[in-house]
């Protein structure tokens, strides 16, 4: 029995959701394409229209600038959760029409996830709340006395999961070319045994793109794996497990403009199969029987439901689906030229500051996607946020970004002035270290670029129109100007 006719995704001013059968199109979102966009217009997100208010009163529309933390929801997303949310049952798990509905949905969104990764035959999609925890569980499942390598300049998602194994940590290089040869030198000296690679696709701090493929076969001449953190580059760029020669890629939905804290690991089988579940529990078990001297015996399953245990996100797994959909059916191509268009004319703008010092490892002319870090003299990087926000209803990020080696490589002593408004605490004798990160997307408006750049001349040029005070370690506007 087949319920791929069960409901339709609704329009964005639809206010039911179809409850018959008979009209409505295919589970899988096929039968409700999104439009494609026209080069040079955003994809709808949800949010776009959303007002807040200023600290010098009135109220602007919310430019959304922190896209590499978490994007927007894509309006088309949106929708197919709101026409499947009446649906919802439990999967794997019931005889009743709606959980046998979810269940095909939740296989069908893993074949979606799994054709959006290029994945070979052979591969698994494993679900995960996000990359972290992608990674974590691929840490989960390495052979005994697997040696890790990973470069200094990666998330702390992808940093920090492999300290129970033997972890070579690969200084920050300062150009793909040089990230090769580090590579290279490493391997090389190995000794003989399981070895792993966790390298990022596109840096969360610079938004540079690293040379994978290059990457990659340097791993396999050495006899290591790959695992590619793709949650930057996902959103921005195509991501093909084949053409990029990796064993796994990581990604998080909540980069890729889908809610609802679902992730992927997808790649080799082998040694997820082998391995003990990431997680005991209902669903990694296929059969579970007492022995007679009282103890369990346990079958567990060897497909990517080994580590799925419990009771799946098939919300969470069907926006992601969505997505992927979205994204493929709106071209990469155009959405790349787009966003190159606005990431020349942040740049154009930002050089055009002295005071704005743009934070790179490759240099000059490198690939870059819709991520970019700065510093500004004389200015704390937390109080410059919180100017943006309150002043001029600008959403940008500001810290270390969970990426604190690379930023302490990146900015050397050109940290901010202990004690200035929202400065983290710093050792006795150092400068605190923190930066202003402005990202973007395909549901980006030129505008918002244009009123980024245009706050920022005028915060270097005029200074803050409020007071700020440091509160919980956030620099926040005070209750009377100044």
């Amino acid at each position: 029995m087949s319920f791929a006719a069960t409901f339709a995704p609704v329009s964005a001013s639809a206010d039911a959701v179809t409850d018959t059968a008979a009209d409505a199109p295919a589970t899988d979102g096929s039968a409700c394409p999104a439009a494609p966009a026209a080069h040079g217009s955003p994809l709808a997100v949800l949010g776009r229209d959303v007002r807040v208010p200023l600290v010098t009163g009135g109220e602007v529309t919310y430019a959304a600038l922190d896209y590499a933390a978490s994007a927007p929801a894509l309006q088309r997303v949106w929708d197919d959760i709101a026409a499947y949310a009446p649906y919802y049952g439990s999967v794997h798990r019931g005889a009743g029409y709606l959980s046998q509905l979810s269940t095909e949905l939740f296989e069908q969104s893993r074949q979606a996830v799994a054709e959006f990764l290029g994945c070979r035959e052979g591969d698994q999609v494993v679900f995960t709340r996000a990359t972290t925890d992608s990674l974590n569980l691929l840490s989960a499942v390495l052979p005994a006395g697997t040696r890790v390598f990973v470069f200094e300049t990666e998330h702390h998602a992808s940093l920090l999961p492999w300290r129970s194994h033997d972890v070579t940590y690969l200084d920050a290089p300062r150009s793909p070319e040089q990230a090769v040869a580090t590579l290279e030198s490493a391997l090389h000296g190995a000794p003989a045994g399981p070895k792993l690679v966790c390298v990022t696709g596109a840096s969360n701090v610079t938004g540079e793109v690293w040379p994978v493929r290059e990457l990659a076969r340097a791993a396999h001449r050495h006899g290591a794996r790959i695992v590619l953190d793709a949650a930057q580059l996902a959103p921005h760029r195509p991501v093909d497990l084949g053409e990029l020669e990796v064993d796994w890629v990581a990604l998080s939905g909540h980069k890729l403009y889908a809610p609802f804290g679902a992730g992927v690991l997808a790649g080799r089988a082998d040694w997820l199969r082998e391995a003990e579940p990431y997680l005991a529990g209902g669903g990694a078990s296929r059969r579970v029987e007492r022995r007679t001297d009282g103890g369990v015996d346990v079958e567990w399953h060897t497909n990517a439901a080994r580590h799925e245990a419990g009771s799946p996100n098939v919300i969470g797994a069907y926006a992601l689906a969505s997505a992927c959909r979205a994204l493929t059916e709106a071209g990469f191509d155009s959405l790349v030229a787009r966003e190159e268009e606005l990431l020349a004319k942040l740049r154009a703008g930002l050089a055009d500051v002295p005071e704005v010092t743009v934070l790179s490892l490759f240099g000059e002319g490198a690939d870059q996607v819709g991520v970019l870090s700065f510093v500004v003299e004389g200015w704390n990087s937390s109080h410059f946020a919180a100017a943006l926000s309150a002043e001029h209803g600008i959403g940008v990020r500001d810290g270390l970004f969970c990426a604190h080696p690379l930023l302490r490589t990146l900015l050397g002593q050109q940290g901010d002035t202990p004690g200035e408004c929202g400065a983290p605490e710093a050792a006795p004798g150092e400068r605190s270290l923190n930066a202003i990160r402005v990202s973007f997307g395909a549901g980006t408006p030129d505008e918002h670029v244009d009123r980024f750049v245009a706050a920022v001349r005028q915060l270097v040029r005029d200074g803050a129109r409020w007071n700020y005070r440091t509160e919980d370690g956030r620099c926040v506007p005070q209750d009377v100007a100044a």
